[in-house]
């Protein structure tokens, strides 16, 4: 049956003169309904994280709602009807439990068939891992799960030793997605995936069992085009009576449209656990905080209300970054810790290079850009970059490539005056750049600075929250300013956000590297001062 294996758990054993019989399981008492079973099933596993953690779960009266919906209705010879479940609602309204509960009950639970095949899928590895760990947590948390599922960690796969199914996590980027025979598939948030190759894999695999089912849970997607969209419009179908398609059963939480989207009765329509295990108090901060950024209000509106709104349209409006211009006096820089961002081109596009002072909240931008054809340029990115040239704004040395040696010779001298604690940079074509680092003798504090939500998220947020605090100036500098005007954010599941540089309205060189320093600096931690007008206390 495979019990072993890289990192596999042994199914735990009791010596023969000492076996306790097991008591029972709940969801297999007898006079259940089918729903009824996998109810229990739910209800019997604990809750390992958040406030509840340690608790047995306890579904709500829409939760059982739904899942009788899918569950129960079958035909004369006891088959399930319903072969797609599609449940969409706002974020933070308890997917990741259900999802890993339901996925759980068909693979060792109420719904296992023998050698089922049972999978979540994601758009990336790493959401494909959170499903993964939660089922984990939630066997090992549970003393008869814990005795007949197998983990293994190395290939995110989890066995039930009884019945011989198997679970496995996939992502859009696995190598092969064909060879499947799944008996139960979740898709999680399926919004975020780039196509629809895996979703159409995945649909296909289910032919040859006899009562497969597929759950897609998600928040909805900005695309009209998008996959997710497709079936909830056929669920709104559905559900409408315009389809007839018993095997489809759609659950779609969502604030109108034309809906006051400041309504708190209206946010509840969205969130059916608002109150309850969503928190109320940080949807009403986020609200605020979208009132007042209207930047953020098109999130709010997709992610929080589970509207089908395009939440990438822009970053920091252009009020809110003119208002934080003042004067900037370099002169009382010297001296000052400073962070840096480093965001290197190819040869013929623009480099930037950003420093940024957090004591006195000055932003300092350097930009290159090659010299020849620069008439060509500006009609090709719409702005003046020989004025900008002309006035010192930008450096374009002659030649149609940047010359990275005097890149990296300028860099040591803008920053010789200050006191230097980082330089974040993107590993484009760093590696080039440190042997010339190297070869000029020149000793930066490099650190590797991801592109990705990881790294990007928390440093988009603190450069909003300084801009918005009023706590940084930039001296209106022409050239980050129009960076700025271009940006465009890419959002997940979880409202974190990364620059797009594909889908920028044109350059954001600058605005890249600013978040990297500040993002950097927010990591540092605070310099320890101490008051040498207090006299230093000894204890015995």
């Amino acid at each position: 049956m495979g019990l072993r294996g890289p990192g596999a758990k042994p199914v735990k054993r009791v010596p023969r003169e000492i076996t306790i019989k097991p008591k029972r399981p709940t969801w297999m008492r007898k006079g259940l309904s089918r729903a009824g079973r996998v109810i229990a099933f739910v209800q019997s596993l604990t809750i390992t994280a958040g406030a509840d953690a340690g608790k047995r779960f306890r579904l709500r009266s829409w939760q059982k709602a739904i899942i009788r919906r899918v569950y129960d209705p079958q035909t004369a010879d006891g088959r399930r009807i319903v072969r797609t479940a599609l449940l969409t609602m706002a974020r933070k309204n308890g997917k990741t439990g259900l999802v890993a509960a339901l996925a759980l009950a068909h693979l060792c639970g109420p719904e296992a068939e023998p050698r089922g095949q049972v999978y979540s899928a994601a758009a990336d590895r790493n959401q494909a891992a959170i499903i993964f760990r939660e089922m984990k947590a939630m066997v090992l948390a549970d003393a008869y799960l814990s005795g007949r599922v197998i983990v293994r960690d190395f290939s995110k796969e989890l066995e039930d030793s009884e019945t011989g199914s198997t679970f496995n996590a996939l992502s859009s980027d696995v190598g092969t997605k064909h060879g499947f025979s799944a008996s139960f598939v979740v898709y999680d948030e399926l919004s975020q995936a780039p196509d629809r190759q895996l979703f159409d894999v995945l649909e296909t695999s289910v032919g040859a069992r006899a009562q497969p089912l597929f759950w897609i849970i998600s928040t909805q997607s900005s695309d009209p085009k998008h996959i997710l969209s497709e079936l909830v419009d056929y669920a709104r179908d559905v559900n409408a009576g315009v389809i007839e398609d018993a095997s489809f059963a759609g659950f779609i939480f969502e604030a109108p449209a034309d809906a006051d989207i400041w309504d708190e009765k209206v946010w509840a329509l969205a969130n059916p656990a608002l109150g309850d295990f969503r928190s109320l108090d940080e949807m009403r901060a986020y609200a605020a905080k979208a009132k007042r950024l209207p930047a953020r209000q098109a999130i709010f509106r997709n992610l929080y209300l589970n509207q089908r709104i395009d939440a990438t349209a822009f970053y920091i409006s252009g009020t809110d970054w003119n208002a934080c211009a003042g004067v900037i006096d370099m002169d009382a820089l010297r001296g000052q810790r400073c962070f840096g961002g480093l965001d290197l081109s190819s040869t013929r596009d623009m480099t930037a290079f950003v420093l940024w002072f957090p004591d006195a909240g000055i932003v300092l931008p350097f930009f290159w850009i090659p010299g020849a054809e620069l008439e060509e340029r500006e009609r090709a990115d719409r702005v003046p970059y020989r004025v900008w040239r002309d006035l010192q704004l930008l450096e374009a040395p002659a030649g149609r490539a940047i010359d990275k040696r005097a890149v990296a010779r300028r860099v040591a001298e803008i920053t010789a005056p200050f006191d230097l604690v980082a330089v974040a940079y993107d590993r484009w074509r760093i590696e080039d750049f440190k042997v010339t680092l190297a070869e000029e003798g020149i000793d930066l504090p490099l650190r590797e600075w991801g592109q990705g939500f990881k790294d990007m998220a928390p440093a988009l947020d603190a450069l909003e929250d300084l801009v918005i605090d009023r706590k940084l100036r930039h001296g209106a500098h022409p050239v980050l300013t129009w960076n700025l005007s271009n940006a465009v954010c890419d959002i997940d599941a979880t409202a974190a956000r990364k620059l797009n540089k594909r889908r920028a309205r044109a350059r954001i060189d600058g605005l890249q590297a600013l978040c990297m320093a500040v993002g950097i600096a927010a990591r540092e931690p605070a310099p320890m001062v101490y008051d040498f007008s207090r006299p230093l206390v000894l204890s015995a």
